[in-house]
């Protein structure tokens, strides 16, 4: 019997995702479901504004953010440093799609999260990416190939599939046809798990009131 599938969509630079993914790996764990985790690549400007049109209620929001996910960084035990500029995360997100297929991609994920929070990384410069492909058993040559080729098609595919599913930020998680945003809704997402069918009945004859 074919395991019921959530689809998580991610993105390295977002503190948020970072702070969720021990509760979504523990999905996979506790609930029996397949994880397919995929690169929502949050384009900043579009996302945040431009620097100029950012107001002091905007950067209290920012910094009230950060410290709110620092929170929860904190009881996970992890560190978290705010970023020192924006990024722009598409060879992570290559990286990830790379790591995939590598049968790599676990260990890709948790060393780019935590190096990236711990401000030992640089997601957007190649030669570091390639460099923790390196060191996780892939193949530099081939993942620069493969960011030199089909990555940016790929990525982009995947990008536009996500924003027709209403994906606008990360975490995002896709469980038959439903979409769920931010940690705070795992809790809601499990119970979808748990009642697939009884829960899809009761949204379906709403729908039809």
């Amino acid at each position: 019997m074919e395991k019921p599938k959530v689809r998580i969509y991610t993105d390295y630079k977002s503190p948020y995702a970072y702070v969720a993914n021990k509760r979504l790996f523990e999905l996979e764990e506790t609930y029996g479901v397949a994880l397919e985790w995929l690169p929502y690549t949050l384009r900043i400007p579009e996302f945040m504004g431009t620097v100029e049109q950012r107001t002091p209620h905007f950067w209290r929001k920012v910094r009230y953010s950060y410290m709110d996910a620092r929170r929860f960084a904190n009881a996970q035990g992890l560190t978290m440093k705010g970023p020192r500029r924006i990024y722009d995360a598409f060879y992570a997100s290559a990286g990830m799609l790379f790591a995939q297929r590598q049968g790599l991609f676990r260990p890709y994920h948790d060393t780019v999260f935590r190096r990236f929070w711990n401000h030992e990384l640089e997601i957007d410069d190649l030669s570091e990416i390639s460099g923790v492909i390196t060191a996780i058993g892939g193949s530099t040559e081939a993942f620069e190939a493969y960011v030199r080729g089909p990555a940016r098609a790929e990525h982009d595919r995947i990008v536009d599939e996500a924003e027709a599913l209403g994906v606008f930020g990360v975490p995002s998680m896709v469980f038959n046809g439903e979409l769920f945003w931010g940690g705070d809704r795992i809790d809601m997402l499990i119970e979808r798990i748990k009642q697939p069918e009884t829960i899809a009945a009761a949204l379906g004859s709403r729908h039809r009131t």
